[in-house]
């Protein structure tokens, strides 16, 4: 299927992007007016922008079926300070209903059970049962729109956070197995972040990986060895060569086995090859892998 954007209604549109540009970290605002009224609701179209100056980044956009704003949005206008709350899993419900649309002056800790708790440096209060609280001044709000479904671009800059120390390791960093984020997809659907889904890819820092280009043509071409595997494989900063040290059992079994056809030992090892990488062990994949090419 192909689309333009342009020849679809907004609500449409809305619907194809939020499935697609998923999952999103859910940002949770508090906000007060002038008038000292608190209001709390949730965003995804959110996410951290810089580390240094520490800036993120949310935007209430304009509701499609009436283009009016948000009270959250109207908050930030009078009175340019936020604190981001960030959803997990034990509170995503109560964050839901958060977003209900009550009326101004409408106070959505009470509506959503929550416990405003007072801030350190802003004026909104933060959300107690939050694991992670910034406290943020918004520094530039930046329309992309007049119609309905149109973002409004909240720039806050971090001043502080506050961390449960529930979620801390040993070495008072945050620990990701210990946080259950969830984020938002398309429609009702949202994702559970936790030890079952968390996986790791490990990144080349000050050395470049070999390039996928670099692989010898029977890996690359291989019909067991997937785009992942092939990946990891080139993700090393040079190319591996056999170590004569190297034993593995099974790595024996297949060589004699198949010895007598190159064709089925090859299937063999490229199978076992991906095994080891999907269990994460890339040096070991590469000493099974050479020894057929």
């Amino acid at each position: 299927m192909y689309i333009e954007l342009k020849d679809l209604a907004a609500a449409d549109a809305q619907n194809y992007l939020q499935h697609a540009v998923a999952p999103r970290p859910i940002c949770f605002a508090s906000t007060i007016d002038a008038a000292g009224n608190v209001n709390l609701s949730p965003f995804s179209f959110f996410n951290l922008f810089s580390s240094n100056p520490p800036i993120v980044i949310f935007s209430p956009a304009r509701r499609v079926r009436d283009n009016t704003t948000k009270h959250t949005l109207q908050n930030v206008e009078e009175v340019k300070e936020v604190v981001i709350n960030i959803v997990d899993f034990d509170m995503v419900h109560q964050a839901s209903l958060a977003s209900c649309e009550f009326p101004k002056g409408s106070n959505e800790f009470v509506k959503a059970g929550f416990t405003a708790e007072k801030a350190t440096l802003v004026r909104p209060p933060m959300v107690k049962e939050s694991k992670i609280k910034l406290e943020c001044r918004v520094i530039e709000i930046k329309p992309l729109g007049t119609e309905g479904g149109a973002g409004n671009l909240v720039i806050a800059e971090v001043l502080c956070m506050h961390i449960d120390d529930s979620i801390l390791d040993e070495n008072n960093k945050i620990d990701q197995l210990k946080i259950n984020h969830v984020a938002r997809l398309g429609g009702d659907w949202y994702c559970k972040v936790d030890e079952n889904n968390l996986f790791k890819v490990a990144k080349p820092n000050t050395r470049l990986g070999i390039g996928i280009d670099a692989l010898p043509e029977g890996m690359r071409n291989s019909s067991i060895l997937s785009g992942n595997h092939l990946g990891q494989l080139a993700n090393v900063h040079e190319m591996p060569v056999i170590q004569p040290s190297f034993e593995d059992d099974k790595l024996k079994n297949i060589i004699q086995y198949y010895s007598i056809n190159p064709t089925d030992m090859e299937t063999e090892l490229h199978r076992y090859a991906a095994e080891l990488l999907n269990n994460g062990k890339v040096q070991e994949a590469w000493q099974v892998l050479l020894s057929v090419n």
